[in-house]
């Protein structure tokens, strides 16, 4: 049971830690996930809503609610499809790509520091032991 204890603290606290480096940059976990998919899509920075679903595994509901959140925020706009004229894209505005690269930045840095008091030989076992801890869930 103490193994199990363990990893809700450390989750909890990367949780916290993670969620912190966020709020920094006004955004939350789910803000950062669309945004950083958008991100990651390459120049223009633009996907359909269904490939923005399909990549973060979430609802067509609740993603148009993170849609509507962020273009409120000014960091997308829905822009219609040049391709066809009835579906449409969503794309950082600039101000989205600033808030994104700076977000991404610091998530990385919190991610380094976070694993910082492990060896590299600690974390690479670390990671091979999780890998095989993961994998017996995915079996099942």
């Amino acid at each position: 049971m103490g193994l199990i204890g363990r990893f809700k603290r450390v989750m909890a606290q990367l949780s916290r830690e993670m969620a912190e480096t966020w709020a920094e940059h006004g955004l939350n976990a789910a803000s950062f996930d669309v945004l950083a998919t958008l991100r990651r899509s390459g120049p223009p920075y633009a996907l359909s809503p269904s490939d923005l679903i399909a990549s973060t595994m979430v609802t067509s509901g609740t993603m148009t609610n993170r849609i509507d959140q962020l273009e409120k925020a000014g960091l997308v706009v829905r822009k219609q499809s040049d391709e066809d004229r009835r579906s449409f894209l969503i794309s950082l505005t600039d101000e989205g790509f600033r808030v994104i690269d700076e977000a991404v930045t610091a998530h990385v840095e919190t991610q380094a520091r976070l694993v910082s008091g492990l060896s590299e030989e600690d974390r690479e076992k670390l990671d091979a032991l999780l890998k095989v801890f993961l994998a017996g869930f995915e079996t099942k």
